[in-house]
């Protein structure tokens, strides 16, 4: 078996440096390169994938998966589902040879857009191409060398996605070619780099196996972007490609449970503008330095946290920045957040997915790379931001919920619907309120897609109707069919719904829901600008509620996430907490920490990150506890875009929100 090695952890290999230094010794026992699912080629059967990994508690960060770690996903998934577990273990023997076709599909639409849109995370595919032909297959001499080959067309353009050479081991794999890059947990909405805009190729290194005990997992790319014509660059409009360096860094030290950090800086390119390894090596580290103003950059941090129980689903948050935020370099600005929640399966036959995504201006424009983080046009990273006028520094809100259904009679229907609104100010990008520049007036952006799937006779073959309106009001539509290559007569994904039924998640221990609902006493510290006065607030009492998720990790260790809902100066605070840690020191009494996301709701949004501590009386009566939270706010900052925002030195107003929260807490 050539793809799927077996997980031979090299002996003493605490890290990849060491585990480099020691090569010679241990190439005998380490396990090779791993061929990866395409991403966003075969929808139906990667959101099967992605059940799988949340059934065997596989907390994924990026994309594209790693074959190798969906194939080590399997027996845990098969003990929770099997008919599921049986689909996608068919899929995958696809990839047990040699060499194979692994992916091959057709399809042919019907179509109509009269402002020539795209589709949504479909490698820049447009509404009106009435065609699309991709495939992949790979040949592999050895565990530690894979050549894999493909493409993606339709009309107007033919990318070899999914080509390219890959070397190495399960620690350390290099990937040369037109690999995609998808940096969140998110399976819709990706502010940093997804499958929106044609893929280019790229130099990729990465682990597809977590390194030591805490669960260390990096990727590094490089790449050249498209040429742009509009790079200004100390007063000096010239032409050029600009590079790309991205990087994600994670761990998952306990396991459904996983946070990481992502990086992207977008240098050289323009006329003058340095672009040496030197600049990147010392740059890539210093967001408030020469990153700001010789180069684009943007960061994210990511978590997600698996709860199992009866229903299992996933948690998850990207919490993103153009650039960095006054108070430290771990302060991200203009920020971005998006949180979702996806339930692998609800009852026997029905699967769901609802992610939020929200944005302030100055995403994917700049002052020096004028065309943003783009590529032929399109955008790197959400889709929502190709919905705009090109270059409008304008934020939105985009929202998507998928429904699945595996009805009785065979196959898989997907229902899709996306939302988008966009803010109704324009902030320019210079980050400052000009008084001449008016918001474009959008219409709300609405698109709804069925898709129905089903093996027949060695293909796998189906339908979509995707359609909608866009923000200039005109409606849009595609019908199409396709057919798939269904695997060989070994391989072939029939209908497996006969096999032994779900009945669902066993009950675990120490995995709760829960309720809390109390007061709040808070103060607002709010910094307008400089040379302007700082004031603070007076105490105020208002309502607190919060609704969250935990288990239990060790012995006396709970992980879990919160959602916040509270009033604070007569304006709404949402904290979203990513990190809610707990640790019980006896039977009735915990202490904690937690670490989230707060959006507070003044003029306009204003978000920063927000952390504090807790104190938890347990079983104050049977499944009723009584808690007390210190939360503090830093730096929650909105943009000076409205005329009756002061005019200073800086382009911004901080606020910071010092609470105290007294609740009572009903465990599930």
């Amino acid at each position: 078996m050539k793809i799927l090695p077996s997980f031979i952890t090299a002996t003493g290999c605490s890290t990849a440096l060491i585990c480099l230094l020691t090569l010679p010794a241990q190439l005998g026992s380490a396990a090779g390169v791993s061929a990866y699912i395409p991403l966003n080629l075969e929808p139906e059967m990667e959101r099967q994938i992605e059940r799988v990994l949340i059934l065997a508690d596989e907390p994924v960060l990026k994309r594209p998966f790693a074959v190798a770690l969906v194939q080590a996903a399997l027996p845990q998934a098969c003990m929770i589902d099997k008919p599921l577990c049986s689909k996608v273990k068919r899929y995958l023997e696809r990839y047990s040879r040699d060499y194979a076709v692994i992916h091959a599909s057709v399809t042919g639409s019907a179509t109509h857009d009269n402002d020539t849109g795209i589709v949504p995370n479909a490698h820049g595919m447009p509404v009106t191409s009435s065609w699309e032909i991709s495939a992949q297959g790979y040949v592999q001499p050895n565990d530690y060398v894979l050549l894999s080959g493909g493409g993606v067309a339709y009309e107007g353009r033919t990318v070899p996605v999914g080509s390219m050479l890959s070397l190495g081991f399960h620690w350390a794999q290099l990937d040369i070619g037109y690999r995609d890059h998808w940096f969140s947990p998110a399976s819709d909405n990706d502010m940093m780099i997804s499958t929106e805009a044609p893929t280019l190729p790229s130099v990729t290194l990465s682990n597809y196996e977590p390194l030591t005990r805490l669960g260390f997992q990096y990727e590094l790319f490089w790449e050249h972007m498209t040429r742009s014509d509009n790079i200004l660059y100390q007063g000096k409009v010239s032409s050029g490609k600009p590079n790309l360096f991205g990087a994600q860094f994670s761990i998952e030290p306990f396991s459904g449970w996983s946070l990481g950090f992502n990086r992207q800086l977008q240098y050289g390119g323009g006329e003058g503008m340095p672009s040496s390894l030197h600049f990147l090596l010392k740059d890539f580290f210093k967001p408030s330095g020469q990153s700001q103003t010789q180069g684009n950059q943007e960061g994210s941090y990511v978590s997600r946290f698996i709860f199992p129980g009866k229903t299992p689903f996933a948690v998850y948050f990207q919490y993103a920045g153009e650039d960095n935020s006054n108070g430290g370099s771990y302060l991200l600005g203009n920020a971005a957040l998006t949180a979702g929640i996806d339930f692998p399966r609800i009852g026997r036959h029905f699967d769901l997915t609802y992610e939020l995504s929200e944005w302030q201006n100055i995403w994917y424009v700049h002052n020096i790379y004028l065309d943003g983080m783009t590529n032929y046009g399109l955008v790197l990273g959400n889709w929502g931001a190709d919905q705009r006028n090109f270059g409008d520094g304008v934020g939105a809100r985009g929202q998507m919920l998928r429904i699945g259904w595996e009805p009785p009679f065979g196959g898989y229907l997907e229902e899709r619907v996306r939302t988008l609104v966009n803010q109704t100010y324009y902030g320019g990008d210079n980050r400052q309120y000009d008084p001449n520049s008016r918001a474009f007036p959008y219409h709300h952006y609405i698109d709804l897609s069925v898709r129905y799937t089903r093996p027949w006779k060695g293909l796998t073959i189906g339908g979509e109707a995707f359609g909608g309106r866009d923000i200039y009001g005109k409606t849009f539509s595609r019908l199409s069919a396709f057919v798939r290559y269904g695997g060989d007569s070994r391989t072939r994904d029939d209908d497996v719904l006969d096999e032994d039924s779900y009945d669902g998640g066993s009950e675990t221990p120490g995995a709760e829901l829960f309720v809390d609902a109390g007061m709040n006493v808070s103060k607002v510290r709010t910094d307008l600008g400089p040379n302007l006065p700082i004031t603070t607030g007076k105490w105020g009492l208002d309502p607190h509620l919060a609704i969250g998720a935990r288990r239990a990790v060790s012995a006396n260790n709970d992980l879990g996430v919160r959602l916040e809902l509270d009033q604070v100066d007569g304006h709404s605070l949402i904290g979203v907490r990513a990190v809610d840690y707990r640790y019980r020191l006896t039977n009735r009494f915990a202490l904690g920490l937690f670490a989230g996301v707060a959006r507070y709701n003044v003029a306009t949004p204003a978000y920063s990150i927000y952390y504090g501590l807790d104190g938890l009386w347990r079983d104050v009566l049977p499944k009723w506890d009584l808690g007390l939270d210190l939360r503090h706010g830093q730096n929650l900052a909105r943009d000076h875009v409205l005329a009756s925002d002061p005019r200073s030195g800086r382009p911004e107003t901080f606020y910071k929100i010092e609470s105290v929260l007294l609740y009572v807490s009903r465990r599930f």
